[in-house]
């Protein structure tokens, strides 16, 4: 898998299924976009965030440092790069959705529209 190249960094990974079982839970998340606007347009999770990467060094401070945060992107790549950061600021509650938006289309979500 695609997240083995990250080693140590994969517990910092939750499957779409994991995370949408916590949503069906009532569990309060902060789903955290991390996506380019253009992305975002064509497709999000309900009640998302939306940062783009390149925007959170100058802007996680907008992030309740208590909430338990999900970043996810197309892929689940950039996510992870975003939820090592945020961790290195001191958010300690913080996951990467394991295969992003695109995971969560094939697994839990079908109506959410897929790349092409």
């Amino acid at each position: 898998m695609l997240f083995n190249m990250f080693g140590s960094q994969n517990e910092l990974n939750l499957a779409p299924k994991e995370v949408k079982a916590k949503l069906d839970r009532g569990e309060k998340l902060l789903l955290l976009d991390v996506r380019d606007d253009s992305e975002v347009a064509f497709n999000r999770l309900e009640g998302y965030v939306h940062i783009p990467l390149a925007d959170l060094p100058a802007r996680y401070n907008e992030i309740d440092p208590e909430a338990e945060v999900i970043c996810y992107c197309h892929m689940g790549v950039r996510s992870l790069k975003a939820a090592l950061f945020l961790k290195k600021q001191g958010i300690e509650n913080v996951w990467n959705l394991a295969g992003g938006i695109d995971a969560w289309s094939v697994e839990v979500d079908p109506a959410v529209p897929r790349y092409r």
